[in-house]
């Protein structure tokens, strides 16, 4: 076993424990992926560009009632604006070219649980953001040992990041959900957990489980 990945699968465990997660990814996933290598970086950089997006929509949605919102999330949009860029260095070394790559149902799939009104709605956006990072880191953890080299350890350090995003979400959520967040964090993990564990037509970053 690469000496890096031993020393991050010997603390994965205590940093998955607060992952929000109700499943692991299917194994049914991770044997895709040897086929679906330059799918999963195409899709990744478009994952990681919507991230950033996700942040700055917040940062304009609600800078104005909540201004100590601002600072985290802008730190968190270049993160994931940094991370976009070093797989498109990752691409292009690999000769793998942007095209244009249709969404997957996961981010979707979750928004549909979000309440209507406000500062539920808010509380819940901050959830689902949570549970997004927290897949994402999953994944990235699970994928390491399966990739090269290069891809390993570029993995292992996604993962670290985003298990940073996923507290800092969650306890934005906390901080405007109050207690109640427990309860919707069920709901949302109920939802996440049908998502990952589904059938999918098309292979993505957060995709269900590969049809055929």
């Amino acid at each position: 076993m690469k000496p890096q990945l031993h020393e991050w699968r010997l603390h994965h465990d205590a940093l998955a424990a607060g992952h929000l997660l109700a499943c692991p990814t299917p194994r049914a996933w991770l044997d895709a992926v040897p086929r679906q290598q330059d799918l999963l970086l195409l899709d990744h950089a478009n994952c990681e560009k919507k991230a950033a997006a996700t942040a700055f929509s917040l940062m304009f949605q609600y800078g104005d009632r909540y201004p100590e919102l601002q600072e985290p999330l802008s730190r968190l949009a270049r993160e994931e604006l940094r991370h976009f860029e070093q797989v498109r260095r990752l691409m292009r070394r690999r000769g793998i070219a942007l095209r244009p790559l249709s969404a997957a149902r996961y981010a979707a799939g979750l928004r549909r649980h979000v309440r209507k009104h406000e500062p539920e709605r808010l509380a819940d956006l901050l959830l689902v953001g949570a549970f997004i990072e927290a897949r994402s880191c999953e994944r990235f953890a699970v994928l390491a040992p399966l990739l090269d080299d290069e891809l390993a350890e570029f993995y292992c350090g996604l993962a670290a990041a985003e298990a940073r995003h996923r507290s800092l979400y969650f306890g934005l959520a906390q901080r405007y959900g109050g207690d109640a967040v427990y309860g919707r964090a069920t709901v949302i993990a109920e939802a996440e957990q049908e998502l990952i564990e589904s059938p999918d037509q098309e292979f993505r970053f957060h995709s269900g489980a590969p049809m055929g």
